[in-house]
């Protein structure tokens, strides 16, 4: 496994980060295709054993189980000095006039559940899941600088949004004092490149950290979603990813990956996910499984060189789109 640090922190990260959204509650009706307790734990003995050492979850990833499967998981694989827990907070988690946003209030009660259902004393990456307009950026901020203070986390990061938000906060948390946001985890992959415009060489003009989500596309590059053919259950059951994918240029990206895999006699996931290693700025994509197939082509897949031309191939179809992933 090969380590990167993160952005200008002296935090070494491994190249590929497990996402844990698919370990949880299997009744969970955003996402009906998670795995339960038991079914998850293979996953992360085989992502220890790989030399994984990055793991991104959210609060409200199945209401906290997520939480509490990747903190029980890791206290039996890990020392916790060597797992990177990455968590997120801002999004709903119930019903109540305080039960979503970034209020300073809100900011340092999630952290401390979420301690609680990691089962840990600190958190090593808390990021901030979408930025929440009803609060104004310097409530935001100190909130932020609050938690870091008291040492509930290590490290600060932001998820989707535009680069002049991203860096009029941390422009703030500069000139409070606070310590800035040290990653992005954006939406990025062969068929949202989008990022490339701004985000992206922002966060390399500084020293951000990137560090991806979706690196296949909701799944779509890998193939859940066939044209013409029988959907997977997440391909069936995912709304965003109907939302998101399905022209005639996303499918013909596709095709262009599916037939360099079968030139090469890997999988499409391995060649998509190769692309987005691929790219110098990029510290760890974040990948999920359901199946060991899964993490086992994203693990084979940072051995895999692209060559220039096919490079070329892959990126040649995209076509500007509107933005996505902010909401």
């Amino acid at each position: 496994m090969e380590y990167r640090k993160l952005g200008r922190t002296g935090l070494d990260v491994s190249r590929l980060c497990l996402g844990c959204m698919s370990f949880g509650d299997p009744d969970w009706l955003v996402h009906p295709w998670v795995l339960g307790r038991d079914d998850a734990m293979p996953f992360f003995e085989r992502a220890v054993e790989a030399g994984i050492n990055f793991f991104d979850t959210a609060d409200m990833y199945s209401f906290g189980v997520s939480e509490e499967i990747t903190g029980e998981a890791l206290g039996k694989l890990l020392p916790r000095e060597e797992a990177v827990i990455a968590t997120k907070l801002g999004l709903s988690m119930g019903k109540g006039p305080n039960s979503s946003g970034l209020s300073r209030k809100r900011i340092v009660d999630c952290v401390e559940s979420s301690l609680d259902r990691l089962g840990t004393d600190y958190i090593d990456i808390l990021y901030i899941h979408r930025l929440d307009p009803e609060t104004p950026m310097e409530e935001i901020v100190e909130g932020l600088a609050q938690v870091v203070g008291d040492g509930s986390v290590r490290y600060l990061g932001a998820s989707s949004m535009y680069a002049w938000q991203f860096a009029k906060m941390r422009e703030m948390q500069r000139a409070a004092g606070c310590p800035p946001f040290a990653v992005m985890q954006n939406f990025y992959n062969l068929l949202y490149r989008e990022e490339e415009r701004e985000m992206i060489p922002y966060c390399a003009s500084e020293g951000v950290a990137v560090v991806p989500w979706s690196p296949l596309a909701r799944g779509f590059l890998a193939g859940n979603t066939p044209k013409g053919g029988e959907a997977t259950k997440r391909g069936q059951r995912d709304p965003r990813s109907k939302d998101y994918f399905g022209s005639d240029t996303d499918y013909e990206i596709a095709s262009v990956v599916a037939a360099i895999a079968s030139e090469r006699g890997v999988s499409p996931a391995q060649i998509a996910l190769a692309w987005v290693l691929s790219r110098g700025d990029i510290t760890a994509p974040i990948v999920g499984a359901t199946k060991m197939r899964h993490l086992d082509d994203a693990i084979a897949a940072l051995s895999l060189t692209l060559e220039p031309a096919e490079i070329a191939r892959l990126e040649a179809p995209y076509r500007p789109r509107a933005i996505m992933g902010h909401s």
